[in-house]
């Protein structure tokens, strides 16, 4: 007997009551179902709306009136492909279209793929989509599975929690956390960010993610050979629900190469709105070129979007050269007057105030000591020129002039012998550029710096501090909230800490373990490559560490440990009985399948297979249920209670 979506075990359970009035040797009448919800059969939906999954799936409330919507039920019993491999509606092929009509028939262009109705369960690990292809891969319908994603997205319990900090390297348990604490979680990102948006949704200033750039190559631990259309459903997923964390002031930076560039901002105008594109930078991350492909290719790209609220920071100048110095630093000047001509000595008096001058104070730089008061030492008065027949006035007012008086503001005698008092200008920042070329962008920088760290190579291409503290800089304060959920190595926490901003990071990769958590851990303790010098690090700061609870996942590590076919039936036999097997599979006819494949390899790669990924992690919902909870310690149930109910009630 085929294991069927949770949804049609409910319907199939309604329908018996029935009698054979909607069932016919163990199958459902789909055409008389529909044809009875199309008469609005008062019995039929009154007997589908007492079923608490249905009624949540089913329902919406319209003004204060609850509306059941049968149209998307009809849809989900009329596809006909529903008890089969696929979940799409789509044909296997990708086009831009405008509400269901080619682009020349309308300005508004948005990406129509297959599978874009749907969410794609697979994680980052190469096996979630090992051996991939359309028909393979894990979609589900955003309608016709629509009970199958609520469960896939609900919170999950999370387990060792352990708090790191400077009292204790390795790190020690903990129970609670606050809004103050960075926080790391180890998972599947999509799954955990559903299970951290209670908590901080509309909380993060800065989202940054380098997504996997799909090479199709092996040169990564992660998975970066995904089918065209199955990244962008990837991705677009994981979009849609960062797109609920951004603060008003929010504002995201996603990092990538020419794969799917052009795609990516065809999504993301849909997501984000085209009306909040800020930019697309083109950070020149290898000077001298990649050399194949016909043209050396130098460069990546990175995607700005932003909330409507938010304002972007400008930054240090690198290539700024100040024209004079002092005891202060160095400095350019530009004249105190007040150049609106609007502003006169009758609408804003007290802007219009004489300065003296010190004509024996000469300095090195050639100018000259001011005050507003006229005494032994400053002599000479100097007003506010006319412009135009008009009195202009100053900029600051006396109180402000008095306080920069000959530290920010001196005396200059023209060439005419005439005298302007000049402000100096020592701003050292600049509006960030659309293209990022020097140094600290450069991708070795990123390699070396992890290699001094762990004494050897560790990670793949990492992204060097310089550019996320670039970034860091244009969209944050200090104590705003950074996200990164495709956490890696760990550059974007690290750079965080190190610029005292809050962060969150996620990653579901086991290098979390032995590189991410490692190097932010160096961090507190003070390492010094990177930007710590730049921004005079020290060292200090802290985080949490957590792990979505694994379920399924048990059985998936039993298998891939396996190294007989005997061992690997053991496994499937225990599967049998207490795994959650994804809902497509017609277990009679895989058990009359397995037994063809003799390669320990093949059949280990057929049974991780019908593992349901959904079932990965367990649901925080059941936590008090007995056997969840005899699996959870005392300190993972009280952090627990902490995370999700801040009361920790």
């Amino acid at each position: 007997m085929a294991v069927e979506a949770k949804v049609i075990e409910h319907i199939r359970n309604i329908l018996e009551k029935f009698d054979d009035k909607y069932m016919l040797d163990g199958r459902i009448k789909k055409t008389k179902v529909i044809e009875d919800l199309d008469k609005y059969d008062h019995d039929l939906i009154k007997a589908l709306l007492a079923d608490e999954l249905i009624y949540n799936s089913y329902t919406e409330k319209i003004a204060d009136v609850e509306v059941f919507k049968v149209n998307q039920f009809i849809e989900m019993l009329e596809f006909k492909k529903y008890w089969e491999d696929s979940y799409t509606k789509y044909s296997n092929k990708i086009g831009l279209t405008a509400g269901g009509r080619f682009i020349d028939d309308s300005t508004d262009v948005v990406l129509d793929f297959p599978f874009k109705d749907t969410v794609l369960k697979a994680g980052m690990s190469k096996e979630d989509l090992e051996n991939s292809n359309d028909a393979d891969e894990l979609f589900l319908n955003e309608v016709i599975a629509k009970p199958e994603i609520d469960e896939l997205f609900e919170p999950k319990v999370l387990v060792n929690a352990r708090r790191y900090d400077n009292s204790n390297r390795g790190g020690y348990e903990t129970s609670s956390i606050s809004d103050d604490d960075n926080l790391v979680i180890k998972g599947n990102n999509l799954i955990a960010l559903h299970s951290l948006k209670k908590r901080y949704a509309g909380k993060i200033k800065l989202i940054y993610i380098d997504v996997p750039y799909n090479t199709k190559k092996d040169s990564f631990k992660y998975n970066d050979k995904f089918n065209h259309s199955t990244w962008l459903t990837f991705i677009k997923s994981r979009l849609e629900i960062a797109k609920e964390f951004l603060s008003e002031r929010g504002v995201i930076f996603v990092h990538l190469d020419d794969n799917e560039v052009k795609y990516l901002g065809v999504l993301m105008d849909e997501i984000f709105g085209r009306e909040n594109f800020v930019e697309l930078i083109t950070v020149v991350n290898n000077p001298r070129g990649r050399d194949y492909g016909g043209i050396a290719n130098m460069h990546e790209f990175i995607y700005v979007y932003k909330n409507s609220m938010a304002e972007l920071n400008t930054i240090a100048d690198i290539d700024k050269k100040f024209k004079y110095k002092d005891k202060y630093g160095g400095f350019d000047i530009r004249e105190l007057r007040n150049r609106n001509t609007t502003f006169h000595i009758g609408n804003r008096p007290n802007l219009v105030y004489p300065i003296y001058v010190d004509p024996n104070s000469r300095d090195k730089s050639g100018f000259y000591k001011v005050s507003e008061i006229q005494d032994e030492s400053y002599t000479i008065p100097v007003l506010p020129k006319k412009s135009r027949g008009i009195q202009t006035v100053w900029r600051w007012g006396k109180p402000k002039f008095i306080e920069n008086k000959n530290i920010n503001v001196i005396a200059k005698l023209m060439k005419d012998g005439g005298w302007s008092i000049q402000e100096k200008y020592r701003k050292n920042t600049v509006m960030a550029r659309s293209v990022w070329w020097d140094k600290e962008v450069n991708s070795e920088k990123g390699t070396i710096h992890l290699q001094e760290l762990f004494g050897k190579k560790v990670f793949m291409f990492p992204k060097p501090e310089g550019t996320l503290k670039r970034i860091i800089e244009i969209a944050t304060n200090e104590r705003d909230l950074v996200m990164d959920f495709f956490m890696g190595s760990a550059t974007t926490q690290a750079v965080a800490m190190k610029m005292k901003r809050r962060f969150i990071g996620i990653e579901q990769m086991d290098y979390i373990n032995t590189v991410s958590v490692p190097r932010l851990q160096k961090v507190i303790e003070g390492e010094q490559g990177g930007i710590s010098k730049d921004v005079s690090w020290q060292g200090g700061g802290s985080f949490v560490y957590a792990e979505l609870m694994e379920k399924n996942q048990g059985y998936l590590k039993d298998l891939q440990r396996s190294e007989s076919i005997q061992e690997l039936m053991e496994v499937y036999n225990r599967m049998k009985e207490n795994a959650d097997i994804d809902f497509r599979l017609d277990l009679e006819k895989f058990e009359e399948e397995i037994n063809n494949f003799n390669s320990l390899d093949e059949r280990r790669r057929e049974l991780i297979r019908i593992l349901d990924k959904n079932q990965l992690y367990y649901n925080y919902a059941n936590i008090d249920d007995e056997n969840v909870r005899d699996l959870i310690s005392d300190n993972d149930y009280k952090f627990n209670k902490s995370f999700y109910n801040k009361d920790g009630e």
